[in-house]
């Protein structure tokens, strides 16, 4: 296969067989990205309107509760600094962090300092850490790109849960155009199919206590949270200027946030997946779609990121000790993490998958298709 690179951004084709490209070379990431920009993104008058009113109308609905809502506070800079924007309006928040054990060091300390200097009430959830560690080792087994599943999952339940225990209607969410206008559509699968995970669990875990973990169904997330609890979902960092540095001088300026890396290197595992797994094992370098996000939203330019590119990935100190810290936590041998590595990957639509998920692609497949003619 001849090898291509956006000549707009640097998505390439290299672990990427949903990836297009135009006469002038330009692919569909950042064309599409574009055309959605001044959709989604709004950091303006406009935007600075839309928060005074959703977050006025969310502090008068909401005076008579303890929380005006809650945000998943991962210690990473998107749910942070959506966690300052929100502290500067003046809503009174509950946050959730979920401790796997697989945090670095820094990331524990930003999330306190977080809660502290900005006055959030915050839920520290452990869970069981045999059984997250032998769930996490299935999905390692498995072969299939994103890992991460588990983590996420296990997040979204307890953040559904403890909406559900404090009457809380309105989720506030770190996801955004700046640094995530661009996310690839190979290579990843919806963290939110308990059908899913529990499928590559009963296959490829030792453990039998599968109630033991909290864990979310698309149907509860999609229907029951979503249509019957009727949980309103804001991304506040879409209306304001969201730029990563000045983010980052900002949190550190208010709270002494510590700077832990690139993009999710907040928890260990996801830095090893991001850095190491999916590249050897998928050829994918999740840094490709991060910094092409960034140079649509003009804070790297193409020739930055080429050069950024090309660093080394993972320093090989740095990612023994990693690797060893994240293999012991899990219960997995370096032996079987190195066999794993050598085997071929699997796609996780070669597993159990929930009906909803099943059936989704062949819908937007024929939507498409009407609406080409």
């Amino acid at each position: 296969m001849e090898y291509k690179q956006c000549a707009r951004c640097v998505m390439d084709n290299i672990g990427d067989s949903t990836i297009k490209f135009d006469d002038n070379g330009v692919c569909n990431y950042c064309s599409d990205a574009l055309r959605a920009k001044n959709i989604v993104y709004h950091p303006n008058d406009t935007g600075k309107d839309y928060l005074e009113k959703v977050f006025g109308d969310l502090k008068r609905r909401r005076k008579d509760y303890k929380y005006d809502c809650m945000l998943g506070l991962s210690g990473g800079l998107d749910s942070s600094y959506a966690a300052y924007v929100a502290h500067t309006y003046g809503l009174r928040m509950l946050a959730v962090h979920v401790d796997d054990g697989l945090d670095a060091p820094v990331t524990t300390d930003n999330v306190k300092k977080i809660c502290d200097a900005y006055g959030i009430d915050l839920v520290i959830e452990n869970p069981d850490p045999i059984l997250f560690g032998d769930l996490t080792c299935a999905f390692i087994r498995a072969g299939v790109p994103n890992i991460a599943i588990p983590q996420d999952n296990v997040l979204f339940a307890c953040l559904y849960k403890y909406a559900k225990d404090n009457q809380i209607d309105c989720f506030l969410n770190g996801s955004n155009f700046a640094l995530e206008s661009i996310l690839q559509r190979g290579n990843t699968y919806d963290a939110s199919d308990k059908r899913h995970i529990l499928a590559i669990w009963k296959r490829f875990g030792q453990m039998k206590d599968y109630a033991n973990l909290p864990l979310m169904s698309v149907f509860e997330k999609r229907v029951f949270y979503g249509y019957i609890h009727k949980i309103l979902t804001i991304k506040p960092l879409n209306y304001v200027e969201y730029n990563a540095q000045e983010a980052f001088n900002t949190l550190h300026k208010t709270c002494g946030f510590e700077y832990y890396g690139d993009k999710h290197c907040e928890s260990i595992f996801t830095k090893i997946m991001q850095r190491y797994y999916l590249p050897k094992k998928f050829n994918v370098d999740k840094r490709k779609s991060h910094y092409s996000s960034m140079i649509i939203s003009g804070q790297m330019t193409r020739e930055d990121a080429i050069k950024r590119l090309g660093e080394q990935l993972y320093n090989p100190n740095e990612f023994s000790s990693d690797l060893d810290f994240v293999l012991g936590k899990i219960g997995m041998s370096k032996k079987e993490f190195n066999k794993v590595m050598h085997e071929e990957g699997h796609n996780h639509s070669e597993y159990p998958m929930s009906i909803i998920n099943s059936i989704l692609p062949i819908i937007l497949d024929i939507r498409k298709r009407l609406t080409e003619y």
